[in-house]
């Protein structure tokens, strides 16, 4: 019997988003959508899910008050619930785990990181599905997916950014100070959470937590995104006193769905 996965958000384009992937992903997957919590639940008394993806601010029913819901059912008491939610502060996650939650994916997120998270659950659940090929279990990337349940309830792991894909040339700009022009960048690494660049030591640096203002857009292509973020780490690039490169990473802070959509348009 296929996998069936109930995916519930009151925005489009994340459902949209998580569909795609997990279709690539996941052969023969049937995919089941709600736009709010009450959908949500309509859907699932009426077929019985796998997996649930909810965000856990939806109109007419929350995801926590969906998730109770499911909890009081027999068939839904062990099934893997992953919640989907802009806030990512550690009272709110325990409180969700508290009430039942698996795991939970930080919006923005990366299809990998999604993947991921999908996969470490049916792996648990030993539905873990398989492809054609050697070993034929379709295996998720390995790497730490920002947002992990086990590091805001306790546990630890290093922190790696997603990379964007290498067939995308973008280009960026960083503006640190109101009072001085945009500094250009080359970016190392991109994705719906953070921006890796390397600075030119030259033009001045921000400092740790400063919040600063970027714009990113690809070659070739007219469409940009401005966004806010902070800076979260910088480094040498060269192991050097009198290195002039620097790397730092910027994590975006802006709540808003319409920027989110348009970055994921951008790295495609």
């Amino acid at each position: 019997m296929a996998l069936r996965i109930l995916v519930a958000d009151d925005a489009g384009f994340i459902r949209d988003m998580v569909k795609k992937n997990l279709r690539e992903r996941i052969p023969g997957v049937e995919i089941f959508e709600a736009a709010d919590g009450s959908r949500a639940l309509a859907a699932a008394k009426g077929q019985t899910m796998d997996l649930i993806l909810s965000d856990w601010e939806m109109p007419n029913l929350s995801g926590e008050e969906l998730l109770r819901s499911l909890r009081n059912d027999e068939r839904y008491q062990a099934t893997p619930f992953i919640m989907i939610s802009s806030r990512g502060d550690r009272a709110h996650v325990v409180k969700a785990v508290e009430a039942g939650v698996n795991d939970y994916i930080s919006k923005p997120f990366t299809p990998d990181e999604l993947i991921r998270k999908v996969f470490k659950q049916l792996k648990k659940i030993g539905k873990l599905p398989k492809l054609p090929g050697k070993g034929g279990q379709v295996q998720g990337n390995q790497g730490h997916a920002f947002g992990s349940v086990d590091v805001l309830t306790g546990g630890g792991a290093s922190e790696t950014p997603e990379k964007a894909s290498p067939r995308k040339k973008f280009k960026a700009q960083i503006r640190f100070d109101n009072n001085k022009p945009a500094v250009a960048c080359v970016i190392r690494d991109l994705n719906l959470q953070t921006l890796s660049a390397a600075l030119a030591r030259d033009n001045g640096l921000p400092n740790l937590f400063d919040q600063v203002v970027v714009d990113i857009g690809q070659e070739g292509v007219a469409e940009h995104v401005q966004l806010n973020a902070y800076v979260h780490s910088l480094q040498a690039a060269e192991s050097i006193p009198t290195s002039r490169v620097v790397k730092a990473v910027l994590r975006f802070i802006d709540n808003d769905a319409a920027k989110s959509e348009q970055l994921s348009r951008l790295i495609g």
